[in-house]
């Protein structure tokens, strides 16, 4: 019988012909839009759980930005996660793609629930989620993560550790153990062994560098590439790539690396050093989740996913919260700042983007709380979902143009 070791040894070789690594060169900086016009297709993945509740409340808040800035968003619904496969048997059906392919961008919702967790990895709501990135070639996620003045009591940390806090993470989506071939669980020598491959191409690490550069040069122009090059062969190319590439084209920021274990501390221990955030795909996943909780709420925080051509695919942080769905409970905020996302990355429309931003925070100064960002004994009102989206509309539809 094969040994354990020589076994692993001959899955890795026979199946490294599974991956293909992106095409060897290099992408200029890669966060483009369409160019801006009178009417937009946006393709609306609402998804499950509290999806299609704050699906609904974002609807009103871009209904009112539209009718006052008098330019026009064609909304099309179509299916993903728990809701496709309860209806197409795929979480991610061909006409979903298509759709989305064929639109100026993509605002969803979130996916998943517990009744789909039993179900073949193939039929889970994840699944359709990392279809889309592959299929979208959405291989950058930008997560702001901002402290807001009227929040900054909804966070667990110290108000001096979290306030003026305003951090980016660039997670990098397409590749890395995730996407990584072979994989898979096998019998050997009598017992079950499973194995991932973590591996990443010189070029997919080239073209993330390119976008964290052009973040990061329009921020405050520091950029902390995460990695784990003491022990890892992948992050030694990581790192070795990401310096080349700042180095040589980004002379105006500030370049320096941090391993993965320390930058998890050091975000809660002094977040305030961090402007723009800048790793694979296992690493970013994590930190980014970690980097959102320093705001006090994921209900609070948005998220773009972008690739070097073709739509985006704008979305909140948080899930789809299955406890709370059909309650009028949710947070539709970070729907609503994710649609700003859009118009600013997609739609070429910032000054529209920068109105929905300001709207949410004459909210938030209002005294206007859902549930997941209320505190005891604030004074603070505490509104539905539905309420919280008019609120926003509200303030919208009395704004003053210039």
């Amino acid at each position: 019988m094969v040994s354990l070791n020589l076994a692993l040894s001959l899955l890795l070789a026979t199946g490294s012909q599974a991956f293909v690594p992106a095409a060897n060169k290099p992408s200029s900086s890669a966060l483009n839009a369409v160019s801006k016009k009178d009417t937009y297709s946006i393709t609306l993945l609402p998804g499950d759980g509290i999806g299609p509740e704050i699906t609904e409340a974002t609807k009103v808040a871009l209904e009112a930005l539209t009718e006052k800035c008098d330019f026009k968003i064609e909304l099309k619904e179509a299916l993903i996660g728990g809701a496709a496969i309860d209806e197409k048997n795929d979480p991610f059906p061909q006409e979903s793609l298509e759709q989305c392919l064929g639109s100026d961008s993509v605002l969803l919702a979130c996916i998943g629930g517990y009744k789909w967790d039993n179900n073949p990895r193939e039929l889970r709501p994840e699944s359709g989620l990392l279809k889309m990135r592959k299929e979208m070639g959405l291989f950058a996620n930008l997560r702001p993560a901002k402290v807001l003045p009227q929040l900054i009591d909804a966070s667990t940390l110290k108000r001096e550790v979290v306030e003026g806090v305003d951090v980016m993470v660039v997670r990098e989506l397409t590749g890395d153990v995730y996407f990584g071939t072979p994989k898979g669980i096998d019998e050997i020598d009598g017992q079950r062994v499973g194995y991932n491959n973590m591996i990443y191409s010189e070029s997919e690490i080239d073209r993330i560098a390119r976008v964290a550069g052009d973040v990061a040069s329009k921020r405050e122009g520091k950029l902390c590439s995460v990695d784990k090059a003491n022990v890892l062969d992948v992050s030694q190319l990581w790192r070795d790539v990401v310096t080349q590439v700042i180095t040589d084209d980004f002379k105006d920021v500030e370049l320096s690396h941090m391993y993965v274990d320390n930058a998890a501390m050091q975000l809660i221990r002094w977040p305030k050093q961090f402007d723009t955030i800048v790793c694979g795909n296992i690493f970013g996943d994590i930190l980014s989740d970690e980097a959102s909780m320093l705001v006090g709420s994921l209900g609070m925080l948005p998220s773009a996913s972008i690739g070097e051509s073709g739509p985006g695919v704008f979305e909140p942080c948080h899930g789809s919260a299955p406890d709370i769905a059909g309650e009028d409970k949710a947070n539709p905020l970070a729907m609503i700042l994710s649609a700003a996302m859009m118009l600013t990355y997609d739609l070429d429309r910032p000054a529209e983007a920068k109105m929905l931003e300001e709207a949410v925070e004459a909210v938030l100064d209002q005294g206007i709380r859902t549930p997941d960002i209320k505190q005891e004994g604030d004074g603070c009102k505490l509104v539905g979902c539905k309420e919280m989206g008019q609120a926003v509309a509200d303030v919208i539809a009395s704004m003053v143009m210039n």
